[in-house]
């Protein structure tokens, strides 16, 4: 997604997020960042549509949510709704995760990420030969 296409104000908003992650975003942001996890490319923050999206993986079209207790109240169930039946006719697989669930069980959500993505039981993809050899 060029710059052109995102209206300045969201892409500053998206920006100034990414700058206030909450301790559960950035414990995700650590295993997902750099291709770590299975080697699978995610950016965090990302404009997408009307919407900023926490994390997103364009290539297996996965967005993954992180959500405080706060999205459990009425209003933001509906408004969670529909963003996920906009970001889901766009063709995105949305995976939401509790802040407490990342917290006490990375392991678990990062695994539930990769099953979904199609890569359980794939190779983690490393340097070649030629790259450790000098």
């Amino acid at each position: 997604m060029g710059h052109d296409l995102v209206p300045s104000r969201q892409r500053k908003n998206a920006k100034s997020m990414r700058h206030a992650m909450t301790d559960a975003e950035l414990k995700l942001w650590n295993e997902l960042r750099a291709h770590r996890l299975m080697g699978m490319s995610f950016r965090r923050q990302l404009p997408i549509g009307p919407y900023i999206v926490d994390f997103a993986c364009a290539a297996h079209r996965i967005i993954v949510e992180v959500d405080g207790s706060q999205h459990a109240d009425a209003d933001h169930l509906r408004s969670d709704e529909a963003r996920s039946a906009y970001l889901s006719a766009s063709g995105w697989t949305i995976l939401r995760f509790w802040n407490d669930d990342v917290i006490r069980d990375i392991d678990n959500v990062c695994q539930h990420i990769v099953i979904v993505a199609g890569l359980a039981g794939a190779e983690v993809p490393g340097p070649s030969m030629e790259e450790l050899v000098p």
